[in-house]
C-alpha cells in the first residue's frame, strides 16, 4: 500500500472510530510500527490528527455553528439520548436551570411530557413554547438582552438574576470540551460568562454534550471541566479521553 493511500484509510478510520492505535495500523497494513509513527507525524503536522502514546485521535475541530437553528438538525438522536438520560437525575419539587442548549430542548420536551412537579428555569426562548401548553412544571424565562444567535438571553442583566438563585441542579451546553488541558469552551465571551454564573449558583451541574465536542473548540474558555458535578454524554469516548476525563474528579454519565 502506498503512503499517501496509507494516509486516507489513517483519516477514514479516524472519523469512523475517533482514534487509531500504532499497533493495529501496523497489523492491518502489513508495515512497521516506525513506518505508522512517521505517517502519523506528517499527518499531524497538516493539521488533519493528533498523535497520542500508542496512536493518534481525531484533530480538534471549530465548526463555528453560532446559530441555534444550524444547530437543531446536527446529531438529534444523540442529543435525544442525552436528554434521556439527563431527566432521570432530576427529583420532584427541585427547581433546575435549562442553559441555551439544543440538548436542553430536547430535555425540556421530555420533562413536559412526564409533566414533572418541578420548576424549569431558563434563558432559552425556544423552551417558552415547550411549556405554553400548561402541565404541573413551573417555567420561569429570565430576561436581558436578547441574543439572536443563541435563541436567549445572556449578559449582565441575566446573570443579576441568575445570581439571585440556588437551582438544585443545572445542565449546561458547550462549544467544546478539551480534555487534556480539562478545559469547557463557547463560542462568545458573553455567553461564557453567563454559563459561568450558572455553575456557580447551582448546587450540581452537569455539561450536556455530544461525544463528537470531545473533539470540537471554541474561542473562549469559561470553565475547568473539574467545575461541573458530571458530564452526560451519549456513549463512551475513546479510552485516552476517558482516562482524561476520569482525572478531572467529575462523574462521567455515558
Amino acid at each position: 500500500m502506498l503512503q499517501q493511500e496509507r494516509h486516507h484509510q489513517i483519516l477514514a478510520r479516524l472519523d469512523l472510530d475517533g482514534q487509531v492505535k500504532v499497533k493495529e495500523l501496523s497489523d492491518d497494513f502489513h508495515v512497521t510500527r516506525d513506518c505508522i509513527r512517521k505517517d502519523l507525524a506528517i499527518l499531524e503536522k497538516a493539521g488533519l490528527l493528533k498523535r497520542i502514546h500508542g496512536g493518534a485521535l481525531c484533530s480538534r475541530k471549530n465548526l463555528h455553528h453560532y446559530q441555534v437553528k444550524e444547530r437543531k438538525s446536527v446529531h438529534v438522536k444523540e442529543k435525544q439520548i442525552i436528554a434521556r438520560k439527563a431527566v432521570e437525575l432530576i427529583k420532584p419539587g427541585s427547581m433546575i436551570f435549562l442553559d441555551v442548549s439544543t440538548i436542553n430542548l430536547e430535555l425540556a420536551k421530555l420533562i413536559y411530557q412526564k409533566d414533572m412537579n418541578i420548576v424549569v428555569v431558563s434563558n432559552m426562548v425556544d423552551i417558552i413554547n415547550v411549556f405554553a401548553q400548561g402541565g404541573q412544571t413551573r417555567f420561569l424565562l429570565l430576561g436581558g438582552e436578547f441574543n439572536r444567535s443563541k435563541d436567549g438571553f445572556i449578559g449582565s442583566i441575566t446573570i443579576q438574576q441568575i445570581q439571585s438563585y440556588q437551582f438544585d441542579l443545572s445542565f449546561i451546553g458547550v462549544v467544546g470540551i478539551d480534555a487534556y488541558e480539562g478545559k469547557t469552551m463557547t463560542y462568545d465571551v458573553t455567553d461564557g460568562l453567563t454559563k459561568k454564573a450558572i455553575i456557580a449558583a447551582s448546587k450540581q451541574s452537569y455539561m450536556v454534550a455530544e461525544k463528537a465536542k470531545l473533539h470540537q473548540d471554541g474561542n473562549y474558555v469559561f470553565a475547568d471541566i473539574a467545575d461541573f458535578t458530571g458530564l452526560i454524554i451519549e456513549s463512551t469516548p475513546e479510552e485516552q479521553i476517558l482516562t482524561q476525563l476520569n482525572r478531572s474528579g467529575i462523574t462521567i454519565i455515558e
